[in-house]
């Protein structure tokens, strides 16, 4: 079976969450997504389209893969189910809950910091509250990072999604705001008064932040291909800052697991292309890269 090579604390720590008091239409509501999540959990790739996903994004590795060699490393660090807080910095898009869903199976709830493309939007506040948020004498694993799609054919910046014909683009955040600042790098733009719009101010942000990358993407081979790594440099610029503002709070440890989601249709498991995997000690320093372990 898939999960007899798992960590201990894996299993374990899912048993434990299932149990977990609710009332009847939460407990409802989890079980269908905790359904959801298996169902896209226990689909495997092809070794032909695993071939596709691993020649477009060298290094990366299934959603199942990464999350068994974490948990491995995390639990002989002493990470677990009831002293471990999730944290997670990833796209609001639906397909970024499932590797959020892996690891809130483990470690139970997560604090989410994350918003459109990504990005860390509740900021230092956001940070602080999710440190006060970390069990006394506790751990902190912080997932992060923009996601992309690939479709069955390899095209990148495209996925299929459960229930719907059309091909659809992902990541859409991602896409408008390259889209965007296509515009102001090749021309088109349209001159407008409102540098910003409450309603819409996560995206206005996101394309603010892509402006120092417009010719890294010009002269890019395939644009979409580089667009998240793009924005994974722009976010760690803000992670770095956010964590070292807020390292006062770190309890026991803090493990950081940054870098691209990769989505795939609903009949295939998605992937992560890990790019750090940092542990800060309960002064917030780094002393170790895990990255190695799980590469």
């Amino acid at each position: 079976m898939m999960f007899a090579t798992r960590p201990a604390a894996i299993n374990a720590a899912r048993s434990v969450f299932r149990l977990r008091p609710s009332s009847a239409a939460f407990a409802n509501n989890n079980v269908a997504d905790a359904a959801t999540t298996q169902q896209k959990r226990l689909k495997t790739s092809s070794p032909e389209f695993d071939a596709v996903v691993k020649k477009a994004f060298p290094g990366a590795i299934s959603n199942t893969d990464l999350v068994n060699k974490v948990v491995g490393v995390l639990e002989g660090k002493g990470f677990a189910n009831g002293n471990t807080l999730l944290a997670t910095s990833l796209c609001a898009d639906e397909l970024a809950r499932v590797l959020e869903d892996e690891f809130v199976s483990v470690y139970g709830n997560n604090f989410n910091l994350g918003g459109l493309s990504g990005f860390p939007f509740a900021g230092n506040t956001g940070f602080g509250a999710m440190a006060a948020h970390i069990p006394d004498d506790g751990f902190c694993l912080l997932v992060h990072g923009p996601h992309v799609g690939i479709c069955k054919n390899g095209q990148i910046g495209k996925v299929e999604r459960q229930g719907i014909a059309l091909v659809d683009n992902c990541c859409g955040s991602a896409i408008a705001a390259s889209n965007y600042l296509k515009g102001i790098t090749h021309g088109g733009a349209q001159i407008t008064a409102k540098l910003q719009q409450f309603s819409d101010f996560q995206q206005g942000a996101v394309q603010e932040l892509i402006l120092p990358f417009g010719k890294r993407l010009s002269d890019a081979e395939d644009r979409m291909h580089e667009l998240p790594y793009a924005l994974y440099d722009s976010q760690e610029i803000l992670v770095k800052d956010i964590v070292e503002t807020g390292s006062g709070g770190i309890k026991k440890g803090l493990a950081l697991l940054g870098g691209i989601q990769i989505n795939t249709g609903p009949d295939s498991d998605d992937y992560f292309h890990p790019l750090r995997f940092d542990y800060f000690d309960e002064n917030g320093v780094k002393v170790e890269s895990l990255l190695p372990s799980i590469q």
